[in-house]
């Protein structure tokens, strides 16, 4: 295929190709050259443009397939358009003739075609440029037209829109022929040449006027009749042109004079009568319509009226939203009209009603939902109100005056009603997609919506009455907060009109539409509105036998509100369970006999009433099991059975009932039926086991009844084929935007659909879509439906011989049948047969004997050859389950047998489809029958009739079954590859484009081959490559043909492709594609872009994007989607088609492709990604110019401002988007939390404004969230303030987002304040709309977390500035207050709970936090006194805010605390396991009612952690000293303070005491935590588990607290265990250290209580001996602990833990294992490092809460641990500072060696022993260090042996072995070359000199002095370089001074009398110390003064000195007069500045 690469034709190698590759060939050379021409030089082209013209025109000749000749056609015209045009006319004369020609014959057809099509190329491109010569063109053209057959005319129609389109005006000579021409093709046979004549049509339009004007009415009928027997396709096409004509008609200015005495204006009352006669009338003429109306017969025909319908749409859409809102009164009340009395015709009969009823809803819905926003959404919801209103008053009129013409008057009454369910239906649907947006609709008065609703419930019509309650359910889903009220309304409405049949009806439907709403309205409705239903339900029930007048309403309305009370859920309903068993029991007859006297007794009306209360409380039934699954126990449905057999014994009976007494029982007994079937389908079949054979025997009667005559094929075998299998069926079945309306043609003439009067008791139910209708079918149908399902579940039940027995009853019945009968019989035994096979297949039943299954084949066999085509594939589907369930390969393989067969014999379609389709089904439940043979026959049948030219069915059926089996058949599939690839293309590449389902069936295929190829794609292979070359090339035949679902297939093909092989796909012609299609009309085309672009976004998005807008900057012409992607890129484009599309799975494709693209672009394209979601925002701010701020008196003007400049630019209406729906917002809102998110990601620039600005300076293109701080404060303003409640809730959410990431970003420009503190006045003002009194309790709640999130964030430190916002928690903490009382009554009692706990957490929140500050300014005020020159303004600041919060809080802390402990006592009452369900109180706790508990659940679960750490930190603060003294006494009417747990207030004592009271709230904290902590769910928040363990920190901080854990040991131990559970399952290392430092506490309490138990023994036992005192601490006298009741083994269990987790090598078991390599050092991250401190800390404390034996066990452990700890981490860091680790295991060291263990003399002697050893294996540390690369820290080492030296008793290291060893460190120290080492050394040294014990400190003088002297002896020749250096120096020197104190008395005089000198040495005299360098001035300064201290202490020894070295003292004088006056100075300076030394020992000082 390379060599096709060329410019022109590489002839040599196109001659070397077989007969189809030449055609592959020649494709590929086009498909190339289109690419290339545009892009050549024109002089290239010049050069080549003879040859190239040949080549091309010889192409004509070889009778080029329909893509190749459109290549051929585009290619010749861009030749001609960028070369030379002279040689143009040669070519139009050579297609001319072609054209011409005689030649009739088949072969020489697609060179005609060709010609035409070339033709029509060549004239749009070229246009006016080839002059006059299109006259003859056109003359020829439409000449051929007149023997043309269909695919001639297809294409001469739409050459000629070419050649209109290209010659514009010019053409207009020829109008007159085209429109005659197209005409006739417009109601042609072929559907194909009907489109192309409409699209002819289309062009011809812009530029015939006499189309729109003089023959407006004749193209109108035209249109009408081509509508007649049209399918999906044409009514597209046509309804687009009449659409659009009617608007030019009417829009229309410009007329030329020629035609202007003849014309008249079209009005707008013109357009529509033309249309609504079509819509009436149909197409047949006036007159031809006059007669047959006299005779009463003319229907108009389904096609006409859903075309009629479209074109409305259409004519509205192309006029414009604008163009809607100025006249949508006129366009209302035609749209109305079509069901109106003034029509009797088109509503004569129900079906007729619903059809109209139907489109009429349709043209409401796409245009007043699909165009307008929704300002004008509010506008026309009103002027429907007005309608209703106009209604209602005729309605009046006609009922009160009754009695004159009542004739007439019914007549009004009834045929208003179709009109009032259009506008009912529309209000409905209207106010359900405004959402909380329509508020202010209901609000207005003048409008009266609720009223008008309400008072439609009473209408005589009975789907008036069902309608209006639908409209109630709508607004009550869209507004919550009114359901309450509205049911309020209707019960007290009910009861009070209890004897009006209407109102009784009525009332019930709303009452029950509107419990059916509650499940989408999250906040419910009170809990008590059940038992008020219910009261009204048995009312009606018990009430309907004494009025026989309304009887059957009352009994209806009864159990519907029952059925409708289910949907409430298991809460509710439990409560009446037993009522509602009661009446179940009652309605039905409790024996046979008494169902015999039934029968006897009554007339037609009694028997209507019972079947109307048995259906209905089979009804109710049925909805209890479906939506209170959770009460169904055992007992429950032993309850339930009873009544079942005397309900199926009915069911035999009826028939006989029915022939006693008419055909009034008709409808009552089917509906009772129905009724029973659909109950037992979902009751498990156990239950009426029984039964069976008398329930089998009515079903099968039911579905082979023969009287119906209704074909129900459509709507009852689309769920039993599989969904795949229905796109051979055409449009109809698939999804399309006009489903709704389409539907009806599915039908049959004998329904139009369902609607809602069929069954009333659908109004409650779940339904498909948000806001349509439910659609339930009529009885007659339904009542098949349902016992097909029962059948199918009864079917795998029932015994072998009753299968058999059924299945030929059910065979008898289809053979006794003929003609369509049988068809229709069939068809019902056909869907039960293959329900039950679905139901075996899923449980894994078998089916049976041989009988048993020869029986299902010859049922399913039968229906394989059908007619129907649906009744096929439904049979094809059945007979693949059948395959399925009999699971044996012999009967398998003869079914496919079969198939093969009668494909080899028959010739008829009929069973060549049926039978191919069977053979892949066969496929697709076997996993591939793994036989190759098997497989190659198949495949070789079906490649057969695939190429079967003469039928299309045919060829459609075969390729969509070869799609299957390449699809499932697998590897076994891959030898057929290459020629079924080769198939698909060839096929593609010559199959007429008429045959779309042919295409698509072939894109199926090609789809499946991409899979099964999958990643080989990529391959570099030359067979690969050729695979790959066809894929392609098959894919660019799909997209360029103008079916849109070809095209769709197209794209999910080159989806794939680009999954396997993204490197050959061409990127930027999949996204122009893309971008093209991404308005497409047709839903499946839009999905499949929208799916394509998601996966082309996950791993491209920066590309994707690029590609689209390039692509619309290049292309100015072709590129006009409804979508403006120049200005707003491909994300923009996509955010307004999420605002426009309604299909909610394109929604969600949409959301997840601009989530994907957000993820990966927001941070580069930040301002482009704000800018889109501000438009969005903002566009709904003209909407609400937000009404809810009222900046309050105390404001000043600034701040009020501030406000309105946030709404002050909605004027700018050049938004890209027009008024978004809210749901767009939302998800706008939405994206500004993502994109922060994604900025927390990259980088602190985004949260840093100057690190931002300056990096903004370097580089303007970048671009950081900080900057755009004002945007987003807006944006988050605009969202919270707005009028819907969802965007409310997400603008919350964003401002809470905002203040917690930006709260600390400091403001440049005003030092020590925030960014966000200029934002305050926006805050606040976004946040106090949210605690009005009529706001939500969600909003509220989510708003207490934005104002608990801004007080503590430490915005705002004024404390003036901060009242207002705390103010709104003031507010709110009353209405907390006020308790149950005060509840709200619009929503369930749990949305109080909810609210109360977003309260007191958000005071939680803010306590903590100004606690936390508070702990933190002691700290800063303890620094800060150490600091002196602290700046004593800035820290009165701080402290000033800090208490300013606390204060804040604690006025009302009394009322909080109290609230917290009843909040943490219902929590924990909530979290006890259900057994002990029956303690809990039972009127529920102090915030959640007992019914409601499930429901309160959830939000203490989410509130608890805060609110137990604040309780705690309160208690803490307190001491757990302070009791209210009103504590228990007072009895408020809400149990405030913590009632205690499970008793009930008689037994309760009246006054506890302090201690009592103290103990209960120490355990309800500890219980809580520890209940929590034991098992944190996976799912556990980590703020809980912290502020948990914060609590409990705070709890053991107090003294009382630890004394209760302390004294009690296995209350230690357990909380000991939880904990280190917690840090085994939590890897956080926050978590980890909060932990441990709970396990410090306890194990300090410990300490405590073992000091204390010690204390009081001493001063008991006073004088007695020591020896008698018991041991106190763990270990007793054996030193034995026992692991579970042991404190200490429990903690070193903890801490060895999180040792042996951050330093594996600690482990020896590991140790020894080859895994860990020996003394490799790691360096610890930073928490880790903080974790080990933290764990020695600990480990070094246990030794004092053992006993002496207790310590001596423990000691090894510890040891080996800190020393570990020390030895692993000792490693040199590169300033000299210790690691963390290292000083935190000397500082446990040193606890431990001073620990009084070591001196108690039961444990002296084991202690020395262990010490001796921990100092070798210090020591033996040095001797391991050879060959490693890092070396160990010889300081850290050394300062462990100090450690030992000083802090343990001196016979542990004074042991001679060892302190030789140690000296020997010293002084090999002492050697080193690292001054840092050096002065280490010293500094120790200094300190072991300084040892009061001699024989410590002596052997280390002796061995250590001399030399050290000697170094600083050598010093004098060497001065110091610099300051490490002088600090050595200096180290070295206060050595010696200590050791010269130290001395005796009788060597001190020979020591300083060789000190004196080296001091004097390191003098300079006057002259040298000009030139010195520092370092030798600070010698100078430091020996002269070390000589001023010395001299006068020693003066005998000095003087003597001085005398005998005259030089020295000269040396000394001159120094000391220099420095005379200097030294005054200097000295107070040393004396501050302690120098550099002392700074690391701050920090290191274990000694």
């Amino acid at each position: 295929m390379e060599l096709a690469h060329s410019l022109l034709l590489n002839e040599e190698a196109y001659n070397q190709l077989g007969e189809f590759q030449k055609v592959e060939f020649i494709f590929e050379w086009l498909q190339f050259l289109e690419k290339l021409l545009p892009v050549t030089s024109r002089a290239d082209i010049r050069e080549n443009q003879k040859k190239l013209v040949e080549q091309l025109t010889s192409l004509l000749n070889n009778s080029p397939g329909p893509p190749t000749r459109r290549l051929l056609a585009k290619n010749l015209a861009v030749l001609y358009s960028t070369g030379d045009t002279f040689s143009v006319y040669q070519t139009i004369d050579k297609c001319n003739e072609l054209i011409r020609s005689k030649d009739d014959s088949p072969s020489y057809l697609p060179t005609k075609l060709a010609a035409v099509v070339c033709l029509g190329y060549l004239y749009k491109k070229l246009g006016r440029i080839l002059g006059n010569s299109f006259t003859d063109t056109v003359g020829n053209v439409l000449k051929a037209m007149k023997n043309a057959e269909s695919q001639g005319r297809y294409e001469i129609m739409l050459s000629l829109q070419n050649i209109l389109n290209g010659l514009g005006a010019a053409a207009i000579p020829c109008h007159r022929d085209i429109y005659k021409a197209a005409r006739s093709c417009l109601t042609d046979r072929s559907m194909a040449v009907r489109c192309a004549a409409a699209k002819c049509l289309l062009e011809l339009q812009n530029e015939a006027i006499f189309m729109w004007s003089t023959d407006l009415d004749s193209v109108v009928t035209l249109c009408f009749k081509s509508f007649e027997g049209s399918n999906y396709d044409v009514r597209l096409a046509v309804s687009k042109l009449l659409g659009t004509i009617l608007a030019r008609a009417l829009t229309s200015k410009q007329i030329t004079a020629s035609t202007k005495h003849n014309f008249r204006r079209v009005s707008l009352e013109d357009v529509m009568e033309l249309l609504g006669t079509g819509f009436l009338r149909g197409s047949c003429g006036f007159l031809r319509a006059s007669g047959d109306m006299l005779k009463g017969t003319s229907s108009v025909s389904r096609d006409v009226r859903v075309g009629v319908t479209q074109a409305y749409v259409v004519f509205v859409s192309t006029l414009g939203a604008q163009w809607l809102e100025r006249n949508f009164s006129t366009f209302l009340s035609h749209i109305l009209d079509l069901v109106s009395q003034s029509h009797p015709k088109a509503v004569q009969s129900a079906t007729d009603a619903i059809g109209c009823r139907r489109c009429v809803s349709f043209i409401l819905r796409a245009t007043v939902g699909g165009l307008l926003g929704e300002k004008a959404q509010i506008a026309a919801a009103k002027e429907i109100c007005q309608a209703l209103w106009k209604l209602k008053k005729v309605v009046d009129a006609a009922i009160s005056d009754g009695n004159l013409e009542t004739k007439i008057n019914t007549t009004d009454v009834t045929a208003s009603q179709h009109v009032l369910v259009c506008a009912l239906q529309e209000l409905g649907s209207l106010i359900h997609g405004l959402g909380t947006t329509a508020a202010p609709l209901l609000q207005d008065s003048s409008t009266g919506v609720l009223e008008a609703v309400i008072s439609v419930i009473l209408h005589p019509s009975i789907s008036v009455r069902l309608t209006a309650g639908w409209c109630l359910r709508c607004i009550a889903v869209a507004l919550p907060s009114h359901v309450s009220l509205l049911l309020d309304r209707c019960i007290e409405r009910l009861s009070a009109l209890k004897s009006c049949p209407e109102a009784v009806t009525g009332y019930s439907f709303a009452v029950a539409a509107l419990l059916g709403a509650v499940k989408y309205c999250p906040l419910g409705i009170p809990h008590g509105k059940g038992k008020v239903i219910m009261t009204v339900a048995e009312d009606l029930l018990c009430s309907a036998s004494q009025n026989s007048r309304i009887s059957l309403q009352r009994m209806q309305a009864g159990w519907l509100l029952i059925a409708a009370l289910m949907t409430l859920g298991p809460a509710v309903v439990q409560h009446h369970l037993p009522r509602i068993l009661l009446l179940w029991k009652c309605i039905f007859p409790s024996s046979p006999k008494d169902l015999e006297t039934e029968k006897t007794r009554g007339d037609a009306f009694t028997w209507q009433v019972t079947l109307e209360g048995r259906a209905g409380a089979l009804c109710a039934i049925k909805s209890f099991v479906s939506h209170c699954a959770g009460l169904l126990t055992d007992e429950v449905v032993q309850r339930l059975l009873p009544p079942l057999p005397s309900a199926v014994d009915l069911l035999a009976q009826l028939s006989s009932i029915y022939k006693s007494y008419g055909n009034s029982l008709k409808t009552p007994s089917t509906v009772y039926r129905q009724k029973l079937y659909e109950l037992l389908a979902v009751l498990p079949p156990k239950a009426y086991e029984g039964d069976f054979s008398a329930i089998l025997k009515e079903l099968v009667t039911d579905l082979t009844v023969t009287d119906s005559q209704i074909d129900a094929s459509a709507f009852l075998l689309p769920s039993l084929c599989h969904e795949n299998d229905l796109l051979l069926l055409g449009p109809l079945l698939q999804e399309t935007d006009h489903r709704f309306i389409e539907e009806q043609l599915l039908l049959g003439n004998s329904i139009a659909g369902g609607s809602l009067e069929y069954d009333p008791y659908s109004i409650y139910e779940k339904f498909a879509k948000g806001d349509s209708v439910p659609k339930p079918l009529p009885p007659a149908l339904s009542v098949i439906s349902a016992a097909s399902r029962l059948f199918g579940v009864m079917f795998s039940h029932i015994t072998e011989s009753h299968r058999l027995q059924v299945l030929e009853q059910l065979l008898n019945s289809i053979k006794q049948t003929k003609g369509s009968r049988q068809q229709i019989v069939q068809l019902h035994v056909v869907s039960a047969f293959s329900t039950s096979l679905k139901h075996l297949a899923n449980c894994k039943g078998s089916l049976g004997s041989e009988e048993v299954r020869r029986s299902a084949l010859m049922l399913v066999m039968g229906a394989l050859e059908s007619i129907n085509p649906l009744l096929r594939c439904a049979a094809a589907e059945c007979l693949a389950r059948l395959a399925q369930v009999v699971s044996d390969s012999a009967f398998t393989a003869g079914l496919a047998q079969v198939s093969f067969d009668k494909l080899k014999s028959a010739r008829d379609v009929v069973s060549r489809t049926g039978h191919s389709l069977a053979l892949g089904c066969l496929y697709r439940y076997l996993g591939g029958i793994s036989s190759t043979q098997h497989l190659n026959a198949c495949v070789g049948i079906l490649y057969t009739l695939s190429q079967d030219s003469t039928s299309p069915d045919v060829q459609a059926w075969a390729l969509h079954s070869l799609s299957l089996i390449v699809d499932l058949a697998g590897p076994l599939y891959h030898v057929h590859v290459e020629p079924t690839l080769s198939l698909v293309l060839m096929l593609l590449l010559s199959v007429p484009p008429a045959y779309t389902e042919v295409h698509q069936s072939l894109g199926r295929c090609l789809n499946a081959l991409i899979t099964t190829l999958g990643p080989e794609l990529q391959g570099s292979s030359t067979a690969v490559s050729a695979l790959r070359t066809s894929c392609l090339l098959g894919c660019a035949v799909m997209q360029d043909n103008p079916d849109c679902l070809v095209q769709a297939q197209a794209i999910s093909c080159l989806q794939q492709l680009h999954m396997f092989a993204p490197r050959h796909v061409n990127l930027s012609n999949l996204v122009s594609c893309l971008c093209m299609n991404l308005c497409s009309s047709y839903l499946l085309l839009r999905r499949a872009v929208v799916a394509c672009l998601r996966q082309l976004v996950q791993r491209e998005a920066a590309e994707v994007s690029e590609y689209a807008v390039a692509l619309v900057k290049e292309s100015k012409e072709d590129f006009t989607p409804d979508v403006n992607i120049r200005e707003i890129g491909l994300e923009g484009a996509l955010l307004g088609l999420l605002d426009k599309e309604l299909d909610p799975r394109l929604c969600q494709d949409i959301k997840e492709t601009l989530t994907h693209m957000l993820t990966s672009m927001a941070v580069e394209k930040l301002s482009f990604w704000l800018k889109l979601c501000k438009d969005v925002l903002a566009a709904s701010a003209d909407f609400n110019t937000v009404a809810s701020i009222d900046t309050t008196q105390e404001e000043e003007t600034a701040k009020g401002d501030d406000v309105s400049v946030l709404t002050s630019d909605s004027d700018d209406r050049f938004h890209p988007f027009r008024n978004p729906r809210w749901s767009t917002r939302v998800f706008a809102a939405e994206c500004v939390c993502k994109i922060i998110s994604q900025c927390e990601n990259a980088g602190s620039a985004h949260f840093d404004i100057t690190l931002a600005q300056e990096r903004k300076q370097r580089d303007s293109r970048d671009d950081f969230l900080v900057l755009h701080l004002a945007d987003l404060v807006r944006m988050a303003f605009m969202a919270a303030t707005d009028h819907s409640d969802q965007l409310r809730l997400s603008g919350l959410q964003m401002l809470q987002i905002i203040v917690r990431k930006f709260a600390a970003v400091p403001e440049p420009e005003f030092p020590g304040h925030v960014i966000l503190e200029q934002y305050q006045a926006n805050v606040g003002a976004a946040l106090r709309p949210a605690f009005a009194p009529e706001t939500p309790p969600d909003v509220t709640a989510k708003a207490c977390q934005v104002c608990s999130a801004w007080i503590a964030s430490g915005v705002v430190s004024d404390l003036n500035d901060l009242r207002r916002v705390h103010q709104l928690l003031v507010s709110s903490l009353l209405k907390v207050q006020a308790g149950k009382e005060a509840q709200n009554e619009q929503y369930n009692e749990s949305t109080s709970t909810m609210e109360v706990l977003a309260v007191l957490k958000a005071w939680a929140e803010v306590y903590i936090v100004a606690i936390e500050k508070q702990k933190n300014q002691c700290d800063i005020h303890k620094h800060s006194l150490k600091i002196v020159n602290s700046s004593e303004e800035s820290y009165r600041d701080v402290t000033f805010s800090a208490s300013g919060l606390l204060d804040l809080v604690q006025a009302d802390l009394g009322t909080l605390s109290k609230l917290w402990l009843a909040a943490l006592q219902d929590f924990a009452l909530l979290t006890l396991p259900p057994e002990y369900a029956s303690q809990l109180p039972a009127e529920g706790g102090t915030f959640y009612t007992a019914e409601t508990i499930e429901n309160a659940r959830p939000h203490y679960y989410s509130s608890w952690a805060l609110i137990l750490y604040a309780t705690a930190l309160w208690l803490t603060s307190t001491g757990f000293i302070v009791v209210d003294p009103d504590e228990g006494v007072t009895n408020l009417s809400r149990p405030v303070t913590p009632t205690t747990m499970c008793q009930d207030s008689s037994t309760r004592p009246l006054v506890k005491s302090p201690e009592d009271v103290n103990t209960d709230r120490f355990h309800l904290i500890l219980g809580i935590s520890v209940e929590f902590l034991c098992s944190p769910g996976s799912d556990a928040a980590m703020e809980n588990i912290i502020a948990c363990l914060h609590a409990l920190q705070a709890l053991f901080d107090v003294p009382w607290p630890r004394s209760k854990i302390g004294g009690d040991q296995e209350l230690g131990v357990e909380l000991l265990n939880v904990l280190h559970r917690l840090i085994l399952t939590r890897e956080s290392p926050d978590i980890q250290l909060a932990a441990l430092e709970v396990v410090r506490l306890i194990l300090f309490a410990a300490q405590e209580h073992v000091k204390e138990k010690r204390r009081s023994a001493e001063v008991d036992d006073g004088a007695a001996e020591k020896e008698t005192l018991p041991e106190f601490g763990e270990g007793k006298d054996t030193g034995g602990l026992v692991p579970g009741k042991s404190l200490v083994f429990a903690t070193l269990e903890l801490c060895v833990c999180i040792l042996v987790r951050q330093l594996p090598q600690l482990n020896p078991k590991l140790t020894c294992s080859p895994a860990v390599p020996p003394g490799k050092h790691l360096l610890l991250s930073e928490d880790g490092s903080r974790l080990v401190a933290a764990a020695l800390v600990i480990l070094s404390d246990v030794p004092a809460i053992c006993s002496p034996e207790g310590s001596v066990s423990v000691l090894p452990t510890i040891l080996y641990l800190i020393i570990g700890v020390l030895k692993e981490t000792a490693v040199k860091l590169q300033d000299g500072q210790l690691p963390l680790t290292v000083a935190a295991s000397l500082q446990a060291l040193k606890g431990l060696l001073s620990s009084p263990m070591a001196r108690a003399e039961k444990s002296q002697n084991a202690w020395t022993d262990l010490l001796r050893s921990a100092l070798v294996t210090v020591l033996d540390c040095w001797d391991q260090v050879d060959g490693l690369l890092q070396e160990l820290d010889e300081i850290s080492l050394l300062t462990a042996i100090t450690v030992f030296v000083m802090s343990t008793s001196p016979e542990v290291t004074t042991v001679e072995c060892l302190q030789k060893r140690c000296i020997e460190k010293f002084k090999t120290t002492l050697d080193s070359k690292d001054p840092l080492v050096q002065c280490k050394c010293y500094q120790l040294l200094h300190s072991i000199f300084q040892h009061p014990n001699k024989t410590v400190s002596y052997p280390y003088i002796h061995s250590l002095a001399p030399s050290i002297v000697g170094k600083l002896q050598e010093t004098e020749k060497a001065k110091p370089e610099n300051a490490a250096e002088l600090q050595v120096i200096q180290e070295g020197i206060k050595v010696v001074t200590a050791l010269t104190a130290a001395a005796e008395e009788q060597h001190r005089a020979h020591l300083v009398a060789c000190f004196l000198p080296i001091l004097i040495s390191f003098l300079l005299d006057e002259n040298a110390l000009v030139s010195a360098t520092i370092s030798a001035k600070n010698l100078h300064e430091f020996a002269l003064q070390t000589l001023m201290q010395i001299g006068p202490q020693y003066s005998s020894v000095f003087k003597k000195l001085m005398a005998s070295s005259p030089t020295m003292k000269a040396r000394l004088e001159s120094a000391i007069k220099g420095n005379q006056e200097s030294i005054k100075v200097k000295t107070t300076k040393h004396a501050k500045n302690p120098g550099k030394s002392s700074s690391i020992q701050l920090k290191t000082n274990f000694l």
